[in-house]
């Protein structure tokens, strides 16, 4: 199954890439500068392509790998007409990466990443794009290990790698933003330790001095960084995170403005958002059985989250971006559930734009129990009306 998705993957590629106006030439585009609270505002809602072009099989990237069709324009035109302003397209590399000292990335892969991505940037969208996989023990052929011992051999990697990336981007606006990495930690659920913080702060540094260097647009654009696993207590409090120096910036960008912004991400509390199991299905102060509620994670506990990004960041010209979250679907077990997850990402987009992030909904594609999805992304249709809704009216 996964070999005759490969084959429609690839023969549609060379369809696309056989015709005028496939996309792939770089689009020359005006360096807009765009302050702070103008990128925020600007990007308005955003939606998550997930468990696509970051999925693998046996360590190879493959966009259908993990039961997806392939993308297409339809899909992201459907997305912009929901009402999205902002599309974040996780990307893993793994073995599309190929030996040093090179590290070339295939071709064919950088193809259909930069096609993917002007699908949502030639129809005005924001986009970002990251190395979403590569950092995760679980996955195979992950290589972005900040807990492993050959940190020179990983840091020379990573910087050619991001390289071609941003030499691939170089002329794209500030619509695109490049995100270096995604929940890098060492996959122990606690605080951080060392010195595997100190290595993702030198793999943010690197990410920033090697995009900066490669020209373009790229010297001015927004780039995006994450702590620890993402995690707002351990990027915010004092466990280690050191914001990257940006050296090699455009002279053009005012000397009172930033170019750097913050990932987190915010899934709290998990009981409610993640964990499959029918025990908590209702959340926030509109819920009417405590016994279906989390005992933690409601609209106070938000509030306090996101103001620790806003007094940390936000108000020394940092913005932020919630780069995920969301609600999974137990309408199955608890028929009022699609009121409460609406409440839940409602909550989440209005209070991070309260405190000066972006939010971008989780959606991995799959549709009701347990499922992210927002869209039947075979169908192109879609099937959660309710929760874009309320996302939207939450940013507006």
């Amino acid at each position: 199954m996964v070999s005759k998705a490969r084959k429609i993957k690839v023969a549609l590629l060379a369809a696309a890439l056989a015709i005028a106006g496939s996309g792939l030439t770089n689009p020359a585009s005006a360096d807009v500068q765009l302050n702070a609270a103008q990128i925020v505002s600007d990007m308005g809602a955003g939606w998550n392509l997930g468990n696509q072009m970051e999925a693998s099989s046996n360590g190879v990237p493959s966009e259908t790998a993990w039961g997806q069709p392939v993308i297409t324009q339809a899909l992201v035109d459907k997305v912009k007409a929901a009402g999205f302003k902002t599309i974040r397209i996780p990307v893993s590399y793994l073995n599309k990466i190929g030996p040093g000292p090179n590290y070339t990335i295939d071709a064919a892969w950088l193809n259909r990443i930069q096609q993917v991505v002007n699908y949502a940037y030639n129809r005005g969208l924001h986009v970002l794009i990251n190395m979403h996989g590569d950092g995760y023990k679980t996955v195979n052929g992950a290589w972005l290990i900040c807990d492993a011992g050959n940190q020179t051999a990983i840091k020379d990697k990573y910087q050619k790698v991001w390289q071609q990336i941003a030499t691939r981007f170089a002329s794209y606006d500030q619509r695109l933003i490049l995100e270096s990495m995604n929940e890098n930690f060492d996959g122990q659920w606690g605080a951080p330790t060392q010195p595997c913080y100190s290595n993702i702060n030198a793999y943010n540094q690197i990410f920033v001095d090697t995009v900066r260097r490669t020209g373009g647009n790229n010297s001015s654009r927004w780039l995006l960084v994450p702590g620890w696993n993402t995690n707002i207590d351990y990027t915010t409090g004092n466990y280690g995170f050191v914001l990257p120096t940006d050296r090699y910036r455009s002279p053009s960008i005012p000397s009172n403005e930033q170019r750097l912004m913050i990932s987190v991400h915010y899934y709290d509390p998990w009981d409610f958002t993640g964990e499959e199991s029918t025990k908590i299905t209702q959340w926030g102060r509109g819920s009417t059985n405590p016994a279906k509620k989390s005992t933690w994670g409601q609209e106070d506990f938000l509030d306090a989250q996101m103001k620790k990004v806003y007094d940390k960041f936000v108000t020394k010209g940092y913005p932020a971006v919630v780069g995920e979250y969301g609600a999974i679907d137990k309408a199955f077990a608890d028929s009022s559930n699609p009121r409460y997850r609406a409440d839940y990402v409602r909550a989440v987009a209005a209070t991070a734009k309260k405190y000066g992030a972006a939010p971008v909904y989780w959606d991995n594609g799959y549709n009701g129990q347990y499922g992210f999805g927002l869209f039947n992304r075979a169908s192109v249709t879609v099937t959660q009306q309710g929760m874009i809704n309320a996302i939207l009216s939450g940013v507006a």
